[in-house]
């Protein structure tokens, strides 16, 4: 077999055998097939596609390429979620503890983030003492004895999906369907769990612009994850404005705390009981989406959630008691007000743009090794829709740097539109497919 006869195949639009696709992950994980070779492959899928045979075929290949986590050993139906990310998305940090406090186990692996703010692990990590650098026992331990454990990914986790993707970066390859979908589920695969449930972002800060190619996304993963034997459901969401309130590592953590209290912003909070919900029928633990959220909700009211969430905290190293005390998440050396140079309705965020805000404060990365500020970034006290008067104020900013907060305050104020006519609310959930 010789890659230049598959790269051949694949131009010409005929699709790739089982064994060439593992044929080819194989050796090019081994580095027989050179980066020149697996870039012309990935150019002409750009090109050409997969159908969906061979989307399943190439996501085996990359998950098998590394460890596959075994679960079976942790009783109960084990759930995942994942989120195709965005602008103020700190859902795990609600959704894990709130639904692991209804006895579902809880066994998620996510990363660091690469670009305007930080990802799950890195939130995580703004909590003194937080761990994610757990061994895989150490893992499947947690989520056996507390219900939900939260690590970060391994090396050994699908290694072919890492290298292909660090290829597709630099050409111009990321944004195809198949490829997009066999990436994430790889992923997902490897880690073990049973059920898997999405949370697929449409909008400006998203990766899938329209909710058309958000539903195709999220069909496509479905489709690789039952021909694998697991539960699938995707939610698809808003991302046309920051999620929540809060954009910013500690920030984010703090306003994930307030949602388990019961007092979290409206639009987060429909969006966890949503997901929450679908994650309860999935395990069985509820026969309608309704049922689930009632109990979802009492859940909050008791304060299980919360305490769920502090066992979480404490069982990997982090300080329980830190996260009662609101200060410790508001503690920049510079903390302004930006203020609306107009008056009128705010009709519309460049969402992707604010949260290049938090990346300016230093709370996002540039590259690999930029090391994260936690304690940077912003919090929305205006969304869209709202009316707003000349010398309102329209967000928080949180800065440890004087140059930083005058850069990231002239960002946000460019990319905040405001209008004299009130514009359309759009709903959080767009759709939901199970």
């Amino acid at each position: 077999m010789r890659m230049y006869d598959l790269i051949l195949k694949k131009r010409n639009g005929v699709s790739l055998k089982e064994n060439e696709i593992r044929w080819m992950i194989e050796n090019y994980l081994n580095g027989s097939i050179p980066d020149y070779q697996m870039s012309a492959m990935m150019m002409a899928v750009y090109f050409k596609g997969m159908d969906r045979k061979e989307t399943y075929q190439l996501t085996m290949a990359m998950a098998e390429s590394g460890d596959m986590l075994d679960l079976s050993q942790i009783p109960g139906m084990k759930i995942d979620k994942h989120s195709t990310g965005g602008v103020g998305d700190k859902t795990s940090l609600a959704l894990g503890p709130l639904v692991a406090s209804c006895g579902i186990p809880v066994a998620k692996m996510s990363g660091r983030g690469l670009g305007h703010t930080g990802g799950t692990i890195d939130k995580l990590e703004s909590i003194p003492g937080f761990c994610t650098s757990l061994t895989e026992e150490q893992f499947m331990d947690l989520v056996t004895e507390t219900g939900i454990a939260i690590m970060g990914q391994t090396k050994d986790l699908a290694p072919a999906d890492k290298l292909l993707y660090a290829l597709r970066d630099v050409t111009a390859t990321v944004d195809q369907m198949s490829l997009i979908a066999s990436s994430i589920m790889s992923k997902k695969l490897a880690a073990g769990a049973d059920a898997i449930l999405l949370d697929v972002k449409c909008g400006s800060g998203a990766f899938m612009k329209s909710q058309k190619n958000a539903e195709e996304l999220a069909e496509a993963m479905i489709d690789i994850g039952k021909k694998a034997g697991r539960k699938m459901a995707a939610v698809i969401s808003d991302m046309d404005q920051p999620l929540g309130r809060a954009v910013g590592n500690a920030l984010e953590v703090k306003e994930a705390v307030d949602t388990l209290k019961g007092e979290g912003p409206e639009d987060f909070t429909e969006l966890v009981l949503t997901l929450g919900a679908q994650m309860l029928c999935m395990a069985g633990k509820a026969h309608s989406s309704g049922e689930a959220r009632l109990i979802l909700e009492q859940k909050i009211s008791s304060g299980d959630a919360l305490g769920k969430f502090r066992e979480f905290v404490k069982a990997q190293g982090g300080d329980p008691g830190w996260t009662d005390r609101p200060e410790n998440f508001c503690r920049a050396d510079y903390i302004e007000e930006i203020l609306s140079e107009d008056s009128g309705y705010v009709s519309d965020f460049s969402t992707q743009e604010i949260g290049i805000c938090s990346l300016l404060l230093g709370g996002g990365r540039e590259t690999k090794d930029s090391r994260i500020d936690p304690s940077v970034g912003l919090v929305l006290m205006k969304k869209k829709g709202d009316l707003v008067s000349k010398g309102d104020c329209l967000a928080v900013i949180y800065a440890n740097d004087s140059l930083k907060l005058a850069k990231a305050k002239q960002h946000f104020l460019k990319n905040v539109i405001i209008s004299e006519k009130q514009p359309k609310a759009e709903p959080i959930i767009k759709k939901i497919l199970s």
